[in-house]
């Protein structure tokens, strides 16, 4: 008697828990564009006699989906959060003080990281809530899953970009005959998000830039008056702006700042 294959016992238990917790975590990245985009491409790959609950993916259909999140699941976290407009600031601020080697690009990330699930805790609870658990449960299929957890993200998107990106991101997908935004293709809500943060994120780096690069030009000023020329301008501008950074109590500015700018968390 022939052993059965990996495919057949796979095929044996089409809802298990392994897959499931794989499907929740795609979901948590807020499902794929190209499925929440393109219903008639989707439409073709459903099982249309999946039984009384049908219109779900077929068995293989769900795995390549699932595995396609898996891989895009840091991509889609860096454009489709905030995350994107936090590391830029960081960036520019370590730059400003003049801590390239100060603070390590891990640590950066990490704060940038930790920021983003500060403020994107609600809408993963509303993913959570209406799509990851009902789709555990049973209650509801995958696409209908992918679907649901879409729209909140969606709507925080939306809060956050401009008009005039959407407006340019449309013109350039061929988009001009939509009236709402939310009617708008999510490929275009998501590429004038990244736009509208990556804006966002220089016009705060510049605010936080200017005090320190007041500091180096006073700095290099007086040095230059002194007669000074051989002594670097950073050795005597670095424990100013620390001491500045320090009195002002730079970090906090910074967070309230940049989780301040962020509209519509909520929604």
């Amino acid at each position: 008697m022939s052993t059965p294959g990996i495919l057949d016992r796979v095929g044996a238990v089409p809802r298990h828990r392994g897959a499931r917790i794989a499907a929740l975590a795609g979901l948590a990245a807020v499902g794929v564009a190209a499925v929440v985009a393109s219903p008639p491409a989707m439409a073709a790959i459903r099982i249309a006699g999946a039984g009384a609950g049908g219109g779900d993916f077929t068995l293989k259909t769900q795995v390549l989906v699932i595995m396609t999140l898996l891989g895009l699941l840091p991509v889609l976290v860096l454009m489709m959060t905030c995350f994107t407009r936090f590391v830029i600031v960081l960036s520019l601020l370590r730059q400003a003080l003049g801590l390239q080697q100060g603070l390590p690009n891990r640590l950066v990330t990490g704060v940038a990281l930790i920021l983003t699930i500060l403020v994107m805790r609600p809408i993963g609870q509303q993913v959570y809530e209406q799509a990851l658990q009902p789709y555990d449960d049973d209650k509801i299929t995958l696409v209908q899953a992918l679907r649901i957890a879409e729209k909140p993200i969606s709507r925080f998107m939306l809060a956050q970009t401009g008009k005039s990106a959407l407006a340019q991101i449309a013109q350039l997908a061929g988009e001009t005959d939509v009236v709402k935004p939310e009617d708008h293709s999510f490929p275009v809500k998501l590429a004038a998000f990244t736009l509208s943060e990556l804006k966002t994120a220089f016009q705060i780096g510049c605010m936080l830039f200017i005090p320190f690069l007041v500091i180096d030009l006073v700095v290099s000023s007086v040095l230059m008056a002194m007669g000074m020329m051989m002594l670097s301008p950073l050795v005597i501008s670095l424990p100013l702006k620390l001491l500045l950074f320090v009195l002002v109590d730079g970090w906090t500015l910074t967070v309230n700042t940049l989780v301040s700018s962020v509209r519509g968390v909520a929604g």
